[in-house]
């Protein structure tokens, strides 16, 4: 170990849009109140669909009022109360322009929305999609909770805006491995944190259950994707200042990784923690045996918490999947069906992560047809 270099959590740069900025009188609103609404450019990968991006009043991990934003796709085909599907799409990152907002609109080919054409069979059936940025406004990635009620907070917002027709729409919600994280999490904080909301049924796959047990997992052994572990790390760290100070515990070396993907979207984060480790850019492990540090894992690890959905689950995964602890889907898997919660649990023949998602998508699309249509949901609890 080499000594620490006393550091305080670093930040995302200023999303220098005033859109996104947060308003002063944000305490003043309920969770799900619009804020400000703005029609934006069609986009060629959507045809003949409106986007309108809307800011709502949500919540940080720690109960305080934020602002946080979720784009509306609206198909020629809608009809008034048409399905809405809220999809989490993945943001392995730690930067603002990463945000599936800006994604949209960026022409960098390392970021796009590779469920593109998946969402458009979606938007052809005549469903409005909303996207969250489910991260929030510090790009929190690894703050699972967070993300979970940054989603109920977007399809609350999206029934309360009347230009969007969907005040009385049936819901589902959706989304792979980071996406996934904030999609399970909605479904199981629903019944309390957003009782008013009839949701139709969650699809979820790939999901990391158990933040201890991954951390556990990887040790302090060089790891090919270590990058995501420390993105992980820093975005834990602006959720939980106080809570998971990572930055003291870091060296000169682990600040200056940490400095260099502090902005940076997926690609940028493996390329700069691949094949490092935490024993390479700590001074101090002491903070793995930390009990505050313990709890802010445990309150992100869905597997841990006690609640359970009270909507149709359709969950997905590989048996074999090297990057997530398999057993903690398996268990709380087990846990919603004791508890009476219509499962359908798909293995999926992948033998890693991110084609697991790509190989399920018409399986999914289909699953959440028949939510939204009103069939009673299968089970193979």
């Amino acid at each position: 170990m080499t000594p620490a270099v006393h550091a305080d959590p670093i930040y995302p740069a200023p999303d220098p849009d005033p859109f996104y900025a947060q308003p002063a009188d944000i305490a003043d609103h309920n969770p799900g109140d619009v804020l400000a609404e703005r029609p934006m450019p069609p986009l060629p990968m959507f045809p003949e669909t409106t986007v309108t991006m809307v800011k709502f009043r949500s919540t940080n991990s720690e109960g305080g009022p934020i602002a946080a934003v979720t784009t509306v796709l609206t198909p020629r085909e809608h009809q008034p109360d048409g399905p809405l599907l809220s999809y989490q799409h993945i943001i392995n990152s730690l930067g603002s322009e990463c945000a599936v907002s800006r994604v949209l609109y960026t022409d960098d080919p390392n970021l796009q929305v590779r469920e593109a054409v998946a969402l458009n069979v979606a938007l052809r059936r005549g469903w409005s999609v909303a996207l969250p940025d489910h991260l929030g406004p510090n790009s929190a990635y690894g703050a699972a909770r967070l993300g979970g009620m940054i989603t109920l907070d977007g399809i609350r917002a999206a029934k309360r805006l009347p230009e969007l027709a969907v005040a009385n729409s049936r819901v589902a919600m959706a989304g792979y491995s980071g996406g996934g994280m904030a999609t399970a999490w909605a479904a199981a904080l629903a019944p309390r944190y957003a009782p008013e909301l009839e949701i139709a049924g969650a699809a979820t796959g790939g999901v990391p259950m158990n933040l201890v047990k991954m951390v556990n997992a990887l040790g302090l052994q060089p790891h090919p994707v270590f990058g995501l572990a420390m993105a992980a790390a820093i975005g834990l760290e602006r959720e939980y200042p106080d809570r998971l100070p990572i930055s003291t515990q870091m060296n000169a070396a682990g600040l200056a990784a940490r400095n260099a993907m502090a902005n940076g979207c997926a690609n940028e984060i493996m390329a700069i923690g691949a094949g490092h480790s935490a024993g390479e850019f700590a001074a101090s492990t002491s903070l793995i045996d930390d009990p505050a540090v313990m709890s802010v894992l445990r309150e992100n690890s869905l597997e841990l918490y006690d609640g359970v959905p009270n909507t149709p689950i359709f969950e997905w995964h590989s048996p074999s999947d090297p990057l997530i602890p398999v057993d903690s889907v398996v268990n709380t898997d087990h846990r919603y069906c004791a508890a009476g919660v219509r499962l359908e649990m798909d293995l999926n023949p992948s033998p890693e992560h991110l084609s697991a998602a790509v190989l399920e998508l018409p399986a999914v699309l289909e699953w959440i047809d028949a939510r939204l249509r009103g069939e009673p949901a299968p089970s193979n609890c």
